[in-house]
């Protein structure tokens, strides 16, 4: 399901050079990696794609990928949101406090490449992570690259009004979509931000036939392959009760059980479903199986994606049904479509990642938190002096 898997950050620094305009999104969890040598990473991907990297913020699930680094037990959920934050508090003043914005010189003359008064330690001591810096890399385009989130949870939700750039939306249907937006703007302004400083992308996984009953068919033949069992095994991981749920039930005799033993987040997902008689096991691999959702011809699939615009989101994060010929079929057969209807942009602009998704320069706007980031008055330049 997510293994094999090689690391993203490698095949991002080939990829920059074959392509002009592409983003590519990194998805990196706050336990992969101390986030100094985190920091220097995106940087050096910013520099090798002329400001065109993103991070996707995860903070993990698997009691594994704690294992994997050496942590004997996975934190609590909240907690982990919690160490988060301090995480991104080291990023943050390693790339929009450590370098003055005037630091690098590059003066021939004068045998400089940056001025040392104003490059300086973060002489970070937070709860969960410490880092004296400075920086080791030199200021990237973006200097922070674009941040996307896709927690589900109230902590989640909270944590990407706070940070986010792109959020990532987990809803079944336009109307629980409408009020995921509607969610979000709301905690951007608690932080102080505008609604327009956050995105919304909403997952889409078409299935397109040159006629709806060849779509409709594909879509058969891709359900026949979804084994509820090995989605379970996924599912039950980080979260067992799921498997526990009598998936011949339908969702209204299941609710009342779940509304005992389940989260907000995935009780808010069956309370969403519209057809309440549709079985668990339906849901459930209808939920995993975005694909089953939307089927249809290229018309049909755009009249799709406009019924989703209407939400208030921002976009689509568009997952291919397969690996071969999805693509090309998206291409070729919708994209024209969806041009025409003036739902797609026609020609990439120039620039950074953030300016292509909002049409402004290639830093965080000066109502992210990360812009006002600041230094303890105590740290010193590299020549030793006070601050």
């Amino acid at each position: 399901m997510q293994f094999p898997g090689n690391d993203p950050s490698v095949l991002v620094s080939a990829l920059a050079l074959a392509t002009k305009h592409l983003g590519f999104v990194v998805t990196s969890s706050i336990l992969q990696a101390h986030p100094f040598e985190f920091a220097r990473r995106m940087s050096t991907l910013d520099h090798l794609t002329k400001g065109r990297v993103g991070w996707n913020i995860v903070t993990s699930y698997l009691e594994t990928a704690a294992s994997n680094m050496g942590i004997q037990t996975l934190p609590e959920h909240d907690l982990r949101y919690d160490m988060a934050e301090d995480y991104l508090e080291v990023a943050y003043k390693l790339w929009e406090a450590s370098w003055g914005d005037d630091a690098v010189v590059a003066d021939v003359a004068a045998n400089m490449l940056f001025n040392p008064a104003l490059v300086r330690p973060i002489d970070h001591e937070g709860p969960y992570y410490r880092s004296s810096g400075p920086h080791m890399s030199q200021p990237s385009p973006q200097r922070t690259p674009v941040l996307y989130q896709a927690g589900g949870s109230p902590r989640g939700k909270r944590f990407a009004g706070k940070h986010a750039e792109v959020s990532f939306l987990g809803a079944m249907t336009p109307e629980m979509a409408s009020q995921e937006v509607a969610d979000l703007a709301a905690r951007a302004a608690d932080a102080g931000r505008a609604a327009s400083d956050l995105l919304s992308l909403v997952l889409i996984s078409p299935i397109i036939g040159s006629t709806e009953e060849e779509a409709w068919r594909k879509q058969r033949e891709l359900r026949e392959w979804a084994d509820y069992d090995a989605i379970m095994c996924f599912l039950a991981v980080y979260k067992p009760v799921l498997s526990e749920l009598d998936p011949d039930k339908t969702l209204e005799q299941i609710l009342p059980e779940a509304a005992s033993r389940l989260d907000a987040e995935w009780l808010g997902l069956l309370s969403g479903v519209p057809d309440k008689s549709i079985r668990y096991r339906d849901f459930v691999i209808d939920s995993f199986l975005p694909a089953g959702r939307h089927a249809g011809t290229p018309e049909q699939i755009a009249d799709i994606v406009q019924s989703w615009a209407e939400t208030g989101a921002s976009g689509f994060n568009v997952v291919p049904v397969q690996t071969l010929g999805w693509v090309d079929e998206w291409v070729e057969h919708v994209v024209p479509v969806l041009q025409k209807r003036g739902l797609l942009q026609t020609e990439y602009s120039e620039g950074s990642l953030r300016h292509k998704l909002f049409d402004s320069g290639p830093r965080l706007p000066e109502t992210h938190m990360a812009r006002n980031m600041k230094i303890p008055a105590a740290s010193s330049d590299l020549m030793g002096s006070a601050s």
